[in-house]
């Protein structure tokens, strides 16, 4: 039997999710505005913007802002969808192309010809069929680095860059050992 990673995903760098946070906190700052206006008193220029000329809007401030709301937490759940996800069939690629359109792509290690780790911008595998298929940016690139040379020894799959079997420690190998049965 073959060496089998346990489960471990990694998620998108945060200058991927600031966008998002930053659409999250602007919802927040209007819904609390609608909650200040309608609350205060009637003289006051928010409550008149925000209660006494809702009448004339096609939508009302109310609607407007729960619209807002939906749309803030579904871009933020979204965004947090990124990343790389690595199981013991193989590796996993979610993304966005091209703003809303969602990308997920499964390899298996059978598939991998082998890992480039020395790419300037992400981790890059080379398929069996010719491709080369680039995993989208993650938070932790050194942890995911160090994840698929394991995985990449351990199933005889060639890499490309890397740190190499001298920055294993004993306790990972040890680790290793005992989790392929003989």
């Amino acid at each position: 039997m073959t060496y089998q990673p346990e489960e471990q995903s990694f998620g998108p760098p945060w200058l991927t999710r600031l966008p998002s946070l930053v659409y999250l906190v602007a919802a927040l700052i209007v819904g609390a505005l609608l909650v200040l206006g309608e609350n205060s008193s009637s003289t006051s220029p928010l409550f008149e913007y925000v209660v006494a000329q809702d009448q004339g809007r096609i939508m009302s401030m109310r609607t407007f802002v729960v619209v807002l709301m939906v749309g803030s937490i579904s871009s933020v759940l979204r965004a947090g969808m990124r990343g790389v996800r690595i199981f013991p069939g193989g590796v996993e690629a979610r993304d966005v192309r091209g703003w809303v359109i969602p990308y997920v792509r499964r390899y298996t290690w059978p598939q991998l010809e082998q890992i480039v780790l020395d790419a300037k911008t992400s981790v890059a595998l080379d398929l069996w069929d010719g491709r080369r298929e680039y995993l989208p940016a993650v938070n932790d690139r050194p942890g995911l680095e160090a994840t698929l040379e394991r995985v990449a020894a351990a199933r005889a799959i060639p890499v490309q860059g890397g740190a190499g079997w001298e920055a294993w420690d004993e306790a990972e190998e040890q680790r290793l050992s005992e989790s392929s049965p003989s």
